[in-house]
């Protein structure tokens, strides 16, 4: 029984190690110089990343039907697009 939870917690464990990694990632991406359309999309494509990490492993969507998972990432596609059209359109 100790194993299992030492196994779950180690696994919590990496998945938030990953997201913090990320979200350093994230903030580093302005220092690299590159264009602002470039560095947005490169942004919202690692918050959608971590969005699924989360909805998967945290929310526990792993363990339950495609339906709910997909009703997740649909969200968040549309989300994230929706953010995109707004910064290529102000910027136009």
């Amino acid at each position: 029984m100790h194993n299992i939870h030492r196994v779950s917690n180690l696994f919590s464990t990496v998945i938030w190690l990953i997201l913090v990694v990320l979200t350093v990632a994230t903030y580093s991406i302005d220092l690299l110089g590159m264009s602002r359309k470039l560095t947005m999309l490169m942004i919202l494509a690692i918050t959608l990343l971590k969005s699924q990490m989360v909805a998967n492993f945290f929310m526990g969507l792993s363990k339950t039907k495609t339906l709910w998972r997909g009703i997740m990432l649909g969200y968040f596609l549309i989300v994230g697009g929706l953010i995109a059209l707004a910064y290529f359109h102000a910027s136009h």
